[in-house]
C-alpha cells in the first residue's frame, strides 16, 4: 500500500494521473495539493473516491507543503504557472512558483524521507527564451541535482510537449473562438507544435517513473502539427463558410518551433522504448552503469523535423476527446457587449 501527494493535483495533468493511478495501482491514499477551492469541490465531485484527501496549500508555503507530505511515499510535482504571455509579464511571481516552489518541494521530500519525487517538465524548458522556459529549467536543474545529495530519495524529471486539451492549450482556445466569435487567431502559419492525448503522456510517466534510477530526465517522443493545418481542421469541422483565421504575429516568448532535446544535450540523450533519456553533467554511479554502451543522439530532437500526425490521425484524436463536439457552448450572439469585452482580454484575443 502507498501513500501519494500530487502538487498541483486538480489541474489537467493532475487529475487524468489520478485516474490512472486509481485504475491501475493499490494504493492507500492519493493527496491533492493545490490552491484552487472550485476545482477541487469538482474534482472530488468528479472522482467521488474515499481514498482522495484534498489539502489547500500554495507550493511557496514550505511548512503547508511539509504537512501534506507527512508519511508519502511517492511525490508528483506538477504545480506551476504555465501561461507563456502571463509569466513573461509576472517574471517575479513566476519564480516564486516555479523555482522557489520547486525548491520547497524538493526539501519536503527529503525531509520526510519520500522515495520516488517525480518532476513533470516541458519543451518550453529547452533552449529558453522566455520566463516560463527559463524558470522550468532551473527547476529541471534543482530536481535532477538533488540526487547529489545525501538523501533516500530518487529525483526524475518528466518533459513532454503540448498535450490535447490541457489548461491554456491551443485546441479548446481554437474552439471557443470558432463557436463565439467566428474567427481563429493564429500567430504564425509555419508554427508547429508537439501533440500528444493527456492518457498516453501520464501512462509514459508510469513508465519512466518505473525504468528510472535517480538523475535522468526522461522526454516523451511525440508526434508534431502543423498549427495552421489544425486550425483548418477545426474550421472545417464546426465552422462555416464565414470562419476567418486572424494572423496577429508572435506574442511574448513564443518560439516558431519547439525543442525537446537540445544540440547540447543530444550528446547525452539517446532512444529508450517510448523516450529519449537526457543523462546529466555529472556522474552519479548506478546511472552510468545502468546506461553504459548506449548510442547517443546527433541532432537535437524538435517539432519541425520530427513525424507529423496526417489529418486523419488528428481528427481521429480531436473526435476522441470531443473537441469537434459544438454542443453546450454558450454563442457570441448571448453575451452582452460587455461580457464580450471582458472575455476577449481574458482569453488574449485582439479586439
Amino acid at each position: 500500500m502507498k501513500k501519494i501527494l500530487i502538487i498541483g493535483g486538480s489541474g489537467s495533468w493532475g487529475q487524468e494521473l489520478t485516474r490512472q493511478i486509481l485504475e491501475n495501482s493499490s494504493i492507500e491514499e492519493i493527496r491533492i495539493y493545490s490552491r484552487g477551492e472550485h476545482k477541487q469541490v469538482e474534482m472530488a465531485r468528479r472522482f467521488n473516491s474515499k481514498l482522495l484527501k484534498f489539502i489547500i496549500g500554495d507550493i511557496r508555503d514550505k511548512n503547508r507543503l511539509k504537512f501534506a507530505a507527512q508519511n508519502v511515499d511517492h511525490i508528483f510535482h506538477l504545480a506551476a504557472l504555465k501561461h507563456v504571455p502571463v509569466c513573461e509579464h509576472n517574471p517575479e511571481e513566476t519564480a516564486q512558483t516555479n523555482i522557489i516552489g520547486t525548491i520547497n518541494a524538493v526539501d519536503v521530500a527529503i525531509e520526510n524521507k519520500v522515495k520516488t519525487f517525480v518532476f513533470v517538465s516541458t519543451d518550453k524548458a529547452v533552449d529558453p527564451i522566455n520566463v516560463y522556459g527559463v524558470s522550468k529549467s532551473m527547476a529541471e536543474k534543482i530536481v535532477v541535482n538533488s540526487n547529489l545529495k545525501n538523501t533516500e530519495t530518487k529525483f526524475v524529471c518528466i518533459r513532454g510537449g503540448n498535450v490535447v486539451g490541457t489548461n491554456g492549450s491551443v485546441v479548446p482556445l481554437f474552439k471557443n473562438q470558432i463557436l463565439k466569435a467566428n474567427e481563429i487567431t493564429i500567430t504564425d502559419k509555419e508554427m508547429t507544435r508537439y501533440f500528444m492525448r493527456l492518457p498516453e503522456a501520464i501512462s509514459l510517466i508510469f513508465k519512466a517513473v518505473k525504468d528510472s534510477v535517480g538523475g535522468e530526465i526522461f522526454v516523451m517522443k511525440m508526434p508534431s502539427i502543423k498549427i495552421i493545418i489544425l486550425a483548418e481542421l477545426m474550421i472545417r469541422e464546426l465552422g462555416n463558410d464565414e470562419t476567418k483565421i486572424k494572423y496577429i504575429g508572435i506574442r511574448p516568448g513564443e518560439k516558431i518551433h519547439e525543442v525537446l532535446v537540445s544540440r547540447y544535450e543530444a550528446r547525452r540523450a539517446f532512444e529508450h522504448g517510448n523516450y529519449f533519456v537526457i543523462l546529466p553533467n555529472f556522474d552519479i554511479h548506478e546511472l552510468y552503469k545502468k546506461y553504459r554502451g548506449k548510442i547517443f543522439l546527433i541532432n537535437e530532437y524538435n517539432s519541425e523535423k520530427n513525424r507529423y500526425l496526417t489529418k486523419p490521425e488528428l481528427k481521429s484524436i480531436l473526435k476522441l476527446d470531443g473537441w469537434l463536439d459544438g454542443k453546450n457552448i454558450k454563442l457570441l450572439a448571448d453575451y452582452s457587449k460587455l461580457e464580450l469585452i471582458e472575455y476577449f482580454k481574458r482569453e488574449n484575443w485582439q479586439l
